[in-house]
């Protein structure tokens, strides 16, 4: 056992997925949930996520020894403000949260008031399904889970983090909070980005019906990811706006060198192709290869 008491803030597909994860690994000896809704109690508690779930934010952190924000990032520094009085000493807080350095700066300093820790993390893990009803406790295992410390952070709090992330089945990553936001503007968020323009695009109502019937499999792979929660993803996208703005700009960019192929002949459209499926497939026989070790 890694902790006494694990309180998880937000239990939805993946606040309910580390609770699962952590309650069939044995990490806690009680797993408390805190929810927005009355109605969230017994999803919780029917899903197996939590010992228990309540609407009392400070009654979910009292006696916690590792509290994890998995909040949309807009509201997570003020749920850290109004449950820091129920924070005890020496604790350690996270989060789940996809921009780091907004999160970081706010947070740290808030919650070493009362002499807890924090430790920014993102487990690179979810789905387009919300919900803690749709919550597996197999979702982190083989997942990269960025740990994002500062100079600052306490060493022994960076370890347990670590650990615990591990336990779950994650394979860590410790990058710094602004490279950390760099990156996945480019691998995450731009993605996102691109899947929720195409969806807007194909599917606009004041298109004939009939285009929307000649969506197939690749059009449904494509898109998936922009039925996630639009809350979340505007707070993603307010919080690394530059970031992911430079990455729409060399998106554009690549698709105007496509443009440019077409009008130059076969050669360059195969040559464009070619060069990304090279690529694809390299990467699809690396992270086979790391999560079949």
């Amino acid at each position: 056992m890694q902790f006494q008491k694990i309180t998880i803030i937000g239990v939805g597909l993946l606040g309910g997925s580390i609770g699962l994860a952590a309650r069939q690994k044995g990490l806690a000896g009680e797993i408390a949930g805190f929810v927005r809704r009355e109605k969230s109690v017994p999803e919780c508690e029917k899903a197996g996520a939590t010992d228990y779930a309540t609407t009392d934010l400070l009654a979910a952190v009292s006696n916690a020894d590792l509290v994890i924000l998995c909040t949309p990032l807009a509201q997570m520094r003020l749920l850290a403000q109004q449950f820091l009085p129920a924070l005890k000493r020496g604790a350690i807080v996270t989060d789940v949260g996809s921009v780091k350095s907004d999160v970081v700066r706010g947070l740290e300093p808030v919650i070493a008031r009362v002499g807890a820790h924090f430790v920014g993390s993102h487990p690179m893990a979810g789905g387009e399904k919300m919900g803690v009803l749709a919550a597996r406790a197999n979702l982190l295992e083989n997942a990269i889970c960025v740990v994002t410390p500062t100079k600052k952070t306490d060493a022994k709090a960076v370890q347990k983090i670590g650990r615990f992330w591990e336990s779950l089945g994650a394979r860590v990553l410790r990058l710094d909070a602004a490279r950390h936001d760099l990156f996945v503007s480019r691998t995450s968020h731009l993605p996102h980005v691109a899947a929720a323009a195409l969806a807007g695009l194909v599917l606009d109502p004041k298109s004939p019906k009939s285009q929307s019937q000649l969506c197939a499999t690749g059009f449904r792979d494509t898109t998936r990811i922009a039925s996630g929660s639009p809350e979340m993803w505007r707070d993603i996208a307010l919080a690394n706006r530059k970031n992911i703005s430079n990455s729409v700009d060399a998106f554009v960019k690549e698709l105007k060198k496509f443009q440019a192929a077409l009008r130059s002949g076969d050669a360059a459209v195969g040559k464009f192709f070619a060069s990304a499926k090279t690529r694809r497939d390299k990467w699809c026989s690396q992270t086979t290869s790391i999560s079949s070790e």
